[in-house]
Order: C-alpha cells, then sequence, then structure tokens
C-alpha cells in the first residue's frame, strides 16, 4: 500500500510519486502521515516536509507555508517556497 504524493509550490511542482510516509510540522503540531490515514487538512509551518519513497530512499524539502490534504492515500502539499 503506498500514498499518492504531490508537493508543489506555485511556480513549480517540486516532487510527486508514490511514499511509504510523509512528515512535515503544521500548526497543531509534526504530522506522520502512513497508507490508510484518515482524511485530514492541515496549516503548515515554516519547515521540513519528509517524503520516504516506495523505493525507501527520503527525500527532504524545507518549505515556507502553505497547507496539507489528505484524503484516500492521496496527499498534497502546496506551499508557498521550496528552499
Amino acid at each position: 500500500m503506498a500514498l499518492n504524493v504531490a508537493l508543489v509550490s506555485p511556480t513549480q511542482q517540486v516532487w510527486s510519486g508514490e511514499a511509504t510516509f510523509v512528515s512535515a510540522r503544521t500548526t497543531e503540531g509534526d504530522l506522520g502521515v502512513l497508507p490508510g490515514h484518515a482524511p485530514l487538512f492541515g496549516v503548515l509551518v515554516d519547515g521540513a516536509v519528509s517524503i520516504k519513497g516506495t523505493d525507501g530512499s527520503t527525500q527532504e524539502f524545507q518549505v515556507r507555508g502553505g497547507f496539507l490534504s489528505v484524503s484516500n492515500d492521496r496527499v498534497s502539499i502546496l506551499t508557498e517556497s521550496v528552499g
């Protein structure tokens, strides 16, 4: 089982693909998403978003604000900018 993940900024699609785990920091605290996660909408704060791909590699991105949405094993991360 995998998550379908998209990380986008206003100017580019930063990362897209299948992942086994996503972590991010929201206004409510640190959040980890695994396949089967309940639907969720969160406001991101400046910090790291980590995506563990199905191949076992982990990508880490520094984001500046934005939103994270989880529904039906689909994770959408919309950020103002990625550093």
